[in-house]
């Protein structure tokens, strides 16, 4: 617990939410750059961010630190202990067989899948069964490790209903272009796990501020991203090495998409329907492949 208290990023999360915007734009450059910013003076952290020197001094100071010196090297402790995982991992596996660390691996990703399945909020992951459903337009946004997750839910949910957007971005400027029309009749899906990413955050906090409806899957009710969500779909994710364990959250999300397919059976029909007489057309596929239409293994999911 005191490790968790003195730990910079987590001092940024928990107190993110108030703020002032020139301190959060401070907070988003470091969680997503911080292997730069560990190297930046004040006067050049706030050039680089478009602050005054000052305004940096003041947020190292709201963070609970003397000044920036002292914050700088919390952030160096920090990034330090991050790059240490290597090491660690060594010290975990390094005289282990490859099929032991086989063995280790699988059953820490067991492990993770059935701890979600107990803590998983299943009245949340009904809501956000129905408000993806009836959303207008559903906004994705997964970053770093993330983006594949993003990636995937974004294949299937397009093939589910229509006006789907995945933010695609390099920068919270670009996401804002990307998501400047949406308003109380959208929703958001913002995946983020540990180290949480504030482009993502700052993407859900502006939908939220537009009313729209903001779902996001994370790994803990500790996590920031919960501060603009209103169904929040938690799965657990460890790092087993230097890799994001990102097996439960995929789970979850398969079964968001098993749960959206049997709540509109016909219009996922017609879509494959559609998609089987386009690729027959274009040929896209030669006859020798599965034919998924006929096989419908997404509508025949077996449920006990």
């Amino acid at each position: 617990m005191e490790q968790q208290e003195h730990d910079i990023i987590t001092r940024m999360n928990d107190k993110y939410m108030k703020m002032s915007k020139g301190h959060k734009a401070v907070a988003a450059y470091i969680s997503d750059h911080y292997e730069q910013a560990v190297f930046m003076t004040a006067a050049k952290l706030g050039e680089t961010v478009g602050v005054s020197e000052s305004t940096v001094v003041r947020f190292a100071s709201g963070l609970g630190y003397a000044g920036y010196p002292e914050f700088q090297k919390a952030l160096e402790e920090w990034v330090r202990s991050k790059l240490n995982t290597v090491q660690k991992m060594g010290a975990k596996y390094g005289k282990s067989s490859q099929v032991e660390i086989l063995h280790s691996v699988l059953g820490s990703d067991i492990e993770k899948i059935q701890d979600t399945i107990v803590n998983l909020d299943a009245v949340a992951f009904e809501a956000a069964v129905d408000i993806i459903l009836e959303a207008r337009m559903v906004y994705l946004v997964g970053v770093r490790s993330c983006e594949p997750l993003a990636d995937f839910l974004h294949f299937y949910l397009n093939m589910i209903r229509g006006n789907i957007v995945l933010v695609k971005t390099t920068s919270v400027t670009e996401i804002f272009e990307q998501m400047i029309r949406i308003d109380e009749e959208d929703a958001i899906i913002g995946i983020s796990f540990p180290r949480y990413s504030m482009r993502t955050l700052k993407a859900m906090e502006f939908a939220n501020d537009r009313n729209a409806k903001v779902i996001t899957i994370t790994d803990s009710i500790h996590s920031p991203m919960n501060l603009y969500s209103s169904c929040n779909l938690l799965a657990r994710s460890d790092m087993v090495s230097i890799v994001d364990s990102l097996v439960a959250p995929l789970s979850v999300i398969n079964a968001l998409v098993v749960a959206l397919c049997l709540k509109r059976p016909r219009e996922v029909k017609k879509n494959l329907d559609m998609l089987e007489e386009v690729w027959d057309n274009y040929q896209v596929y030669s006859n020798d492949e599965i034919n998924f239409i006929d096989e419908e293994p997404m509508l025949q999911y077996p449920l006990k």
